[in-house]
């Protein structure tokens, strides 16, 4: 049964592995198939090119995102707002690339599990809207669609201070990768 179970992973690794062989080198696919070809009895056999499979490509493939990825339309304004979990409690939220850290309100932390005291409100941090008091806090999961980030460090502002929950760097720094084009936002982790 092992014996089963090994060969079969080994399979679907090695068939796992053909599309990227291929997009990185198609002329081995082209080659493996005109060896085929010329390998049938009658066949007029043609030299083959030498293909090193280590050679790097003159202009290299952009990299595609290999794990999950989310894709955030912007909306009338420009902004990139979605709905958002943190600690699995569903949230607005506003992806802010110029927020060091992701910031929410008093009553969304309230909402998402965390208890704070007015003695937790002292970090001053600047905003927007000038010099404030927060607190500094640990999200323990932070989810949009499929991607997936624990432990996200994030601060607590007062209601009047912040109306709309911001997704700063604290979360987009994890990413493997976040790119705005052409009205779009794409997350990929």
């Amino acid at each position: 049964m092992l014996r089963k179970l090994l060969i079969l992973s080994v399979f679907a690794g090695a068939s796992a592995s053909i599309p990227v062989v291929y997009q990185s080198n198609p002329q081995v696919f082209e080659n493996l198939l005109k060896t085929a070809v010329a390998a049938r009895p009658g066949a007029v056999v043609q030299p083959q090119p030498n293909v090193n499979l280590a050679s790097v490509p003159a202009k290299p493939a952009t990299p595609l995102p290999t794990g999950r990825k989310v894709v955030v339309n912007a909306d009338a304004r420009g902004h990139f707002s979605s709905i958002f979990k943190l600690n699995g409690r569903q949230v607005d939220g506003m992806i802010d690339t110029g927020a060091t850290l992701v910031a929410v309100n008093t009553s969304t932390a309230r909402r998402i599990g965390l208890s704070l005291n007015p003695s937790d409100f002292s970090h001053e941090v600047n905003t927007a809207n000038g010099s404030i008091k927060a607190a500094v806090v640990m999200i323990d999961r932070l989810q949009i669609g499929s991607i997936s980030i624990d432990d996200v460090q994030a601060i607590v502002l007062d209601d009047k201070a912040l109306g709309t929950n911001l997704i700063g760097m604290s979360f987009l720094n994890r990413l493997d990768k976040f790119q705005a084009e052409n009205g779009t936002l794409l997350l990929a982790q």
